[in-house]
């Protein structure tokens, strides 16, 4: 396991939009890092997903559709945070307050854990199933995960799928047995502008806001007996009146995490709190999904954060693993555990073992 190989991959800038860095260098890269006499059929295919991206199949199989895959993602959130490595010992306290349970080797930067990590963990566990004679298999690296998982919607348009593919992202070590959904909306309120020093003669949009808000706190959505309660956010939210003028419009996502409970009923709750004046354009999402191949010793939980593996609709059966904390993720505090992705490179092998040996 080269370390230096990971520190160097950290090192690329490769923040949503800039994937094709990263893109590049491993497409360079990796013919060596994997050698080619001792692996002769492997090769690093690519796919143009738009003028700025790309997505690679490293592939064992010599095919170019392997039945078994890896499956993680190149970009990363903004902004790009430089990597170090570093020791600590037991009892030290790590980047998030945890506790490290034994000496390790401590690893921080943008996509320590989501997804550059995740990338390293699979091209080890990939390297161990290789060498013990194992070949019908792949690591499909795909760009925009962190912005609508276009890159995955792009490979699962023009290629083909297989028989299983293991997605990675940052999951504490333990197998996804469900993850939460995801209903997005854009919404417009319109107020009346006036000068602020007489609001009387006006209607702020900015206080339709909040009452819509207030309302929809209100509503009582039924708690899922596996995935738990509903969440929602506002994000992008723009109102671009001078502070002395009564605000005459509201612009705003909201992101709502469904459940099997609850999956049906955002349309109508939202509806209902909304003011008649709005407009509300719906962007979709994904529904809430199950995925039951637990393996063996491998604990599992629920996830509520979205990933590629909705996406990726020719794959037969679908698993979501990986080292690191989602709760770091996205943070200025993101890390990982060398001991955890040498851990986890050892599950995902057991993993796609697994499903090879018992034909999920």
């Amino acid at each position: 396991m080269d370390v230096n190989f990971f520190l160097e991959i950290l090192g690329i800038n490769s923040t949503s939009g800039n994937e094709l860095r990263l893109s590049e260098f491993l497409k360079e890269r990796l013919p060596f890092y994997i050698p080619e006499k001792k692996f002769p059929d492997f090769r690093v295919l690519e796919q143009k997903v738009d003028e700025s991206s790309t997505n690679l199949l490293l592939d064992w199989s010599g095919t170019g559709c392997p039945e078994y895959v890896f499956c993680t993602h190149m970009d990363t959130v903004p902004p790009y945070i430089k990597p170090s490595l570093g020791l600590v010992g037991k009892g030290d306290r790590l980047p998030d307050g945890k506790i490290a349970e034994q000496d390790d080797t401590l690893i921080t930067g943008r996509g320590s854990c989501d997804a550059k990590g995740q990338i390293f963990t699979m091209l080890n566990a990939a390297m161990g199933l290789a060498e013990d004679g194992f070949s019908n298999m792949g690591v499909l690296l795909v760009s925009g995960e962190e912005t609508g998982s276009y890159g995955a919607k792009a490979w699962d348009k023009e290629m083909p799928g297989g028989k299983f593919v293991l997605v990675g992202e940052p999951t504490n070590n333990k197998m996804i047995s469900a993850s939460k959904g995801t209903k997005q909306y854009g919404l417009t309120f319109f107020g009346k502008s006036c000068h602020s020093g007489y609001p009387e003669h006006g209607e702020s949009a900015i206080d339709i806001f909040v009452d819509f808000v207030d309302r929809l706190r209100e509503v009582e959505f039924p708690d899922d007996p596996v995935l738990g309660r509903t969440t929602w956010n506002i994000g992008e939210l723009r109102s671009d009146n001078p502070h002395n003028v009564l605000s005459p419009e509201i612009s705003f996502r909201i992101y709502f995490r469904t459940t099997f409970a609850t999956e049906s009923l955002i349309d109508n709750a939202l509806l209902s709190v909304c003011p008649p004046s709005a407009t509300m354009d719906s962007y979709g999402g994904d529904d809430p999904k199950e995925y039951f191949h637990d393996v063996p010793g491998v604990g599992s939980q629920i996830s509520c954060f979205g990933s590629d593996a909705p996406r990726l609709t020719k794959f037969q059966k679908k698993a979501i693993y990986g080292p690191g904390s989602i709760l770091t993720a996205h943070t200025d505090n993101e890390y990982v555990l060398l001991s955890d992705i040498l851990s986890a490179a050892q599950t995902e092998k057991k993993i796609i073992e697994y499903a090879i040996d018992n034909k999920i």
